[in-house]
C-alpha cells in the first residue's frame, strides 16, 4: 500500500488557477495550509507537502478522485487528523493542532461527507446543538434567516434528522453550521448522493453563504 495519495487540486472561484501558499499569510489571506504532512496511522501520510491559500472573497474548490486527500485536507485544518508537519494559518494566526472546539469557538464550521446530522433528534434540536456554540440568544434571530435561506427546513423543524432524505440532510448540516456563525465554511463534498436538481440547489446556497463567509468545499467532480 502506497504512504501517500496524489495530491488533490484547487480551484477558486476568483481565480482560475491557484498557486502555493507562502510559509508568512499575509492579511487579506484567511486560510493558509504551508508544507503539510498529515495521516490517520503512525508513518502513513495522506497528504505530503500539502499547500493552500484562501483569500478573501473567494470560493475555494478542493477536486480530484477518491483518495486524493480531499477530506483529509480539511480535517488537517479543522483538528481531526494530526498534522505531522507544516503549518494551518487563520487570519493571521497558528491554529495547526488545535482541537475542533478550540476552532468552532474562532468561527471555523465543519460539514462532514457523511453521518452529518444527529438521526434522533429533530431539525430544531439539530439547529440548537449547533446554535449552542454561539450563544442562544441568538438562536431566533438565526433560525429566522435559516428558514429564507433553506424553505424546506422550515417544513420540517419537528421531523427527526435520521427520516429525512439524503438531500434535506445536507441542507439540515450546513443549517446547523450556520447557527455557530462561523466566519469560515469547511463543507466536504456537499452534492455526494444527490439528484442534479439538488445539487444545484445546494450549490446556490454556497455562492451566497460565500458572499458573507469564506468557504472551502470538496468534491470529486469539477463540474
Amino acid at each position: 500500500m502506497s504512504s501517500s495519495a496524489p495530491a488533490p487540486q484547487s480551484a477558486s472561484s476568483a481565480s482560475p488557477s491557484m498557486s502555493a501558499s507562502t510559509a508568512t499569510a499575509p492579511a487579506e489571506n484567511v486560510v493558509v495550509l504551508d508544507d503539510v504532512v498529515a495521516g490517520y496511522l503512525p508513518g502513513v501520510n495522506i497528504l505530503n507537502g500539502a499547500n493552500l491559500t484562501a483569500a478573501k472573497g473567494e470560493l475555494i474548490g478542493i477536486i480530484g478522485p477518491n483518495g486524493a486527500g480531499k477530506s483529509t485536507m480539511l480535517k488537517a485544518i479543522f483538528g481531526q487528523v494530526k498534522i505531522r508537519s507544516g503549518s494551518v494559518v487563520l487570519n493571521g494566526e497558528v491554529i495547526t493542532g488545535l482541537r475542533a472546539n478550540k476552532l468552532v469557538a474562532k468561527g471555523v464550521g465543519f460539514v462532514p461527507q457523511t453521518n452529518n446530522v444527529f438521526p434522533s433528534l429533530t431539525i430544531a434540536e439539530n439547529l440548537q446543538m449547533g446554535a449552542a456554540v454561539a450563544g442562544m440568544q441568538h438562536f431566533d434571530e438565526d433560525l429566522e434567516t435559516i428558514c429564507t435561506l433553506f424553505p424546506r427546513v422550515k417544513e420540517r423543524l419537528q421531523q427527526r434528522g435520521g427520516t429525512l432524505s439524503g438531500g434535506e440532510q445536507q441542507m439540515v448540516a450546513i443549517a446547523r453550521a450556520l447557527m455557530a456563525r462561523p466566519k469560515l465554511i469547511l463543507m466536504d463534498e456537499p452534492s455526494m448522493g444527490l439528484s442534479p436538481l439538488l445539487v444545484k440547489e445546494v450549490f446556490a446556497i454556497i455562492k451566497k453563504l460565500n458572499q458573507r463567509r469564506y468557504v472551502i468545499t470538496t468534491e470529486h467532480r469539477a463540474k
